[in-house]
């Protein structure tokens, strides 16, 4: 009997280390952090004052992302604060997503013991709810704090409670209301996203292994460059309203 298609929503345990479960997606996390570590370092220790057609791309790239940031918080000083946290941000969720499909992530694991279900030994960290839950939390607390520290506790939270009107009031309360859902909006989305892709394929592999998988890919790729950028650019976008007085 033909084997159906195996769809877990949750990670797999590969192992426990001090009575903590270690999952394939964790692994991958730190595979995501080992490659980009790796990139680091090689990139930084062959930076020349007179640079290379890639150092110079790279300049660019980064001066652009870095103009943008400036343009968008309207001060180079902030720019400089959260270039680092934002670029990372879209690095981290760009290579998870690409290194999804490298050959063996997905394939490459272990059967249970009596050769029950397979495991894989990696799979994509973005299709971890754990994970974006991750960049949720850190994205929000930078936002909320940012605002905190920029314009104040008192002027912050007259954003989120004034009783100067009744429709003021109401408003205050859905903007808590909403303030408190990106957790859920930013985790969900990406989640929903990558791990939706990662469904697709195995199902089209599955069905029509020599025709659709390869374009399908190609269109997970963008998606997941897209999904990348939406992160750290509302990520931006909401430091923005943050350090905004509230009207």
């Amino acid at each position: 009997m033909e084997e159906g298609i195996k769809v877990a929503l949750a990670p797999e345990v590969i192992g426990n280390l001090w009575g903590l479960p270690i999952t394939n997606t964790l692994l991958m996390s730190w595979a995501v952090i080992i490659v980009l570590g790796t990139l680091a370092y090689f990139v930084g220790k062959n930076v020349k004052l007179i640079p290379s057609r890639f150092q110079t791309l790279l300049e660019e790239l980064f001066s652009f992302v870095y103009d943008y940031i400036a343009e968008i918080l309207e001060s180079r000083d902030m720019a400089r604060k959260f270039f680092p946290l934002l670029l990372t941000i879209f690095l981290f969720v760009f290579t998870a997503n690409m290194l999804e499909f490298t050959p063996g992530i997905g394939s490459v694991g272990f059967f249970s013991a009596g050769g029950g279900e397979f495991s894989p030994l990696f799979r994509s960290a973005n299709t971890d709810l754990n994970a974006t839950l991750a960049l949720a939390i850190i994205s929000f607390l930078v936002i909320e704090i940012t605002g905190i520290v920029t314009i104040g506790i008192f002027k912050y939270s007259q954003k989120f409670i004034s009783f100067k009107s009744v429709m003021g009031f109401a408003v205050g309360i859905i903007e808590l209301f909403s303030e408190i859902a990106r957790l859920i909006s930013f985790s969900f989305r990406l989640f929903g996203n990558i791990f939706a892709g990662e469904v697709l394929i195995l199902v089209v592999s599955h069905f029509v292994p020599y025709i659709l998988p390869v374009p399908l890919m190609m269109f997970e790729v963008f998606v997941g460059f897209i999904q990348a950028a939406i992160f750290a650019l509302l990520t931006l976008f909401f430091i923005k309203i943050a350090i905004t007085e509230a009207h």
